[in-house]
Order: structure tokens, then sequence, then C-alpha cells
């Protein structure tokens, strides 16, 4: 006997999803540090497998049209957030859209505060020991070297970036990333979110744009191939390495990408459809 009353495999309408994404901000905010924490860890993870897999597409697809080539590496880098959304797990981009919860006065600024800097700390555990799982197992040697090259090409090119630059496509990225999540929450099934989650990550990498927790791993694991110098003596042509630094990884990458995409999620995204079917006069 259905207790539940009739079901459907609709999916829900945008201010019913403006709903949802508000319970679901306040429920994260409350959410206790050491489970907030550890699934930010496997967030991490999750992502950095996702550029993984991206990195493996793009070696030695110098045959491939640009577009075609980065549209692949977008394809197979949303595996990444297909694993967040589906097995669950705390990802500091999609986690901007607490500002919906906060905009309506279900959690404080100290609450988003105190998610996001736990949800951070964890991605960022989980993308560099990813990073390091996978550097200590050689993938980078992979096709001839190939992959090694291309992780060292991204990481490279990823911190070679001006401030204002790496924020603006910071900000493009996270519009997109939450914008993914926003229509995830209208799915009904697994096959709604993975169809809602491709086309938007997809376009964000096939774009350029740039997104801090990918970068934790792509950047500190072109940092660990670079020290092999052994390998990168064996390169033909590898890329200027001279720029690739921890510090230039922090400060010229991670902060200003970091600050674009709190701008794009919490503000272009959250504050935004907040406003349009959540402030005051929207709910009459």
């Amino acid at each position: 006997m259905n207790l539940a009353g009739p079901q459907t495999l609709d999916a829900l309408l945008p201010r019913e999803m403006a709903v949802k994404a508000e319970e679901i901000g306040a429920g994260k905010a409350r959410s206790d540090a050491s489970t907030t924490f550890v699934l930010a860890v496997l967030a991490g993870a999750f992502i950095a497998l996702g550029a993984v897999f991206a990195t493996t597409t793009l070696a030695d697809s110098s045959s491939l049209p640009y577009g075609v080539a980065r549209l692949l590496a977008g394809v197979t880098f949303s595996l990444g957030l297909i694993l967040v959304v589906v097995a669950g797990a705390e990802l500091f981009t999609g986690n901007n859209l607490i500002s919906i919860a906060w905009a309506s006065g279900r959690v404080t600024m100290r609450g988003v505060l105190r998610n996001w800097a736990i949800v951070y700390a964890g991605n960022l555990v989980g993308a560099v020991a990813t990073a390091g799982l996978v550097y200590y197992g050689r993938q980078y040697t992979f096709g001839h070297g190939e992959v090694g090259s291309t992780a060292l090409t991204i990481a490279s090119a990823k911190t070679s970036l001006g401030f204002g630059q790496a924020i603006v496509l910071g900000a493009l990225c996270n519009a997109l990333v939450c914008l993914a999540v926003w229509l995830c929450y209208g799915a009904r099934t697994t096959a709604d979110k993975i169809l809602a989650i491709v086309p938007p990550i997809a376009a964000f990498v096939a774009c350029g744009f740039e997104h801090s927790v990918a970068n934790m791993y792509f950047i500190s694991y072109g940092l660990f191939v670079k020290h092999d110098t052994a390998f990168v003596s064996t390169l033909a042509k590898p890329p200027d390495l001279s720029g690739l630094t921890w510090s230039a990884f922090l400060r010229d990458n991670l902060l200003p990408v970091t600050i674009g995409n709190i701008v794009g999620g919490a503000l272009m995204v959250g504050i935004v459809y907040w406003f349009v079917y959540l402030r005051p006069a929207a709910r009459r």
C-alpha cells in the first residue's frame, strides 16, 4: 500500500528547486565538522579522479582540433561532479549555494564560513593526496610520457594566469558548476542527475575556466611530476616550468580562483535565484 501518494518522475520546477536548495544549504551548515570534513576529503578525491581522466584524455591529442580535444576532456572530467552528487560528498564550489539559505536567514554568515572552511580544507587534502597516489603510481609515464607532459603543460599554464584573469575565469567556472548542481535539485533519478551534470561541466573545461578544487589536483600533480627531473629530461619539448612553484600555485592561482568561484557560485547563481524565487516579495 502506497501511503506517500502518487509518485512522479517529472522534474521539480525552478521555484521548488529554490526551496530545496534552501533546505539543503541549511542542512549542510548544521552538519557536524567531522562528517563534513570526511565527505569533503572524498569530494577532493572524486574531483581529482575526474582530473586524472581528463589529463589522460588530453595526452597526445595534438592531432585533434583544439575544441574537440577540450570537449573530450570536459566530458571525461564530468566524472568528478557525478561522483560528488551521486555517491555523496561535500564540494566547496557546490557548497557556495549555501548562500541561498543565508539570504533567507536560515544560516548565519558564521555558519556559511564554517562550512566553507571545513570543506575547502577537506577538498585540499583529498585532491593533493590523490595527486600523490597517482604520482607514486607513475601514471604520468604512461603513453610514452605523454600523460606527464600534458600534466606539466596544464599546471604551468594555470600558474601563469594573471590575478584578475584568474578571478574572472573562476567566476565563470563556478557559475556553470553551481548551475549543474542547481539542475540536479530538480532531478528525480540518478540518470537525470548525470545528464544534468555533463553539459555544464564539459562546457567549463572546454572553455578553459578555472575550478579551485580541480586545480588543487592539477597543479600539485604537476609539481610532483616536475620533481622527477629524470623524467622531465626525457621530454622532447618540455613546457616552461620556471613559474610552476608551490608559492605560485597558492598565490597566483588558488587564491584568485577561489575568490572567483565564490563570486560565480554564491552571487551569480545562489543570490540571483534567491532573489527571483525566495525573497519576501517573491514568496507571496
